[in-house]
């Protein structure tokens, strides 16, 4: 890869959820260039640090991170690496190099318990392996003191890729009945919302000259809350009403506790994060989870 000018922004994680809408979403920012672990692997030490220094983007929006919540149980060391080791590497780089950087993060950093949204600034005590190292990665940029901006967000799901809202219309079709977790909350967001949103921040953060009042943790969700099994719902019926699937189609959603489907990796049973800061300080207004989904089902049936 050649060095070339150096570039508006650089995305980490291009094949991802988030990755792949951001590509879309950044490309009226400037020059830019998208990245896979096939071109930047932050498994290999200093391979993100090198990349930075060869690149020089004014931006790095880094949506690369091991997201499997429970293989990080069983392999920890990995999942550090990628969410804190690598993070450690790339918040350093961007602090040299004077890059601004956009990561996100997560609502496992909190302990999950509570029927109201966490604050930006609520006590943070993560339960799982995945939760510690994504909370190690938050803290490893603010050692750095690089100007940046952390988007944490929840429930994450797009047209592509492995997320809630395919296996839903995969194993839908299979099987008669299904059983999905009712005392989980939390608000389901579109991966394309994540990355419209983050332009738009973007593009405030750097009209106001990389203002600090911009940088630091905010949440990014959809706004509302539902729980796993209220959101399989809602899946079946927007599937019906675009055409995706026929209501004879659709099984029996059963309503299950969370101790009826025990996971490696403790889920939080309140994963709500508050949103008013971030549509405060950069006026803008999240969708409805329900819109949204809406949305993106629209993509999967055109």
């Amino acid at each position: 890869m050649e060095t070339g000018e150096p570039l508006d922004y650089l995305i980490l994680g291009a094949n991802g959820q988030v990755g792949r809408e951001l590509s879309r979403a950044l490309q009226p920012f400037g020059h830019g260039r998208a990245l896979g672990r096939a071109e930047c692997d932050l498994a290999h030490p200093g391979a993100v640090a090198e990349t930075v220094h060869r690149l020089k983007p004014k931006v790095v929006v880094n949506a690369a991170a091991w997201t499997a919540v429970d293989r990080a149980e069983e392999e920890p060391d990995r999942a550090h690496r990628l969410n804190a080791g690598a993070v450690a590497e790339l918040a350093g780089a961007c602090a040299e190099s004077g890059a601004a950087l956009v990561h996100y993060s997560t609502d496992y950093v909190f302990e999950g318990s509570g029927e109201t949204p966490h604050g930006i600034d609520a006590p943070l005590a993560p339960r799982s392996v995945y939760g510690r190292t994504k909370l190690e990665g938050e803290r490893a940029i603010a050692a750095a003191a690089a100007k940046a901006m952390v988007l944490r967000t929840s429930w994450v799901y797009a047209a592509h890729g492995h997320n809630f809202v395919r296996t839903m219309l995969r194993v839908g079709r299979e099987r008669d009945q299904l059983k999905v977790i009712d005392d989980q909350i939390g608000a389901p967001t579109w991966a394309a919302t994540i990355a419209d949103t983050t332009a738009l921040a973007l593009h405030d953060w750097r009209r106001s000259g990389w203002a600090d009042d911009r940088a630091g943790s905010w949440h990014l969700t959809a706004a509302g809350a539902v729980s796993w099994h209220g959101f399989a719902v809602a899946i079946f019926e927007e599937a019906v009403a675009l055409g995706i699937m026929g209501a004879d189609e659709v099984p029996q959603v059963v309503a299950i506790p969370s101790s009826e489907y025990p996971q490696p990796a403790p889920r939080p049973a309140n994963s709500r994060l508050d949103i008013a800061p971030l549509e405060q300080r950069f006026e803008l207004r999240m969708p409805h989870w329900r819109d949204a989904l809406r949305q993106c089902l629209r993509s999967i049936a055109s």
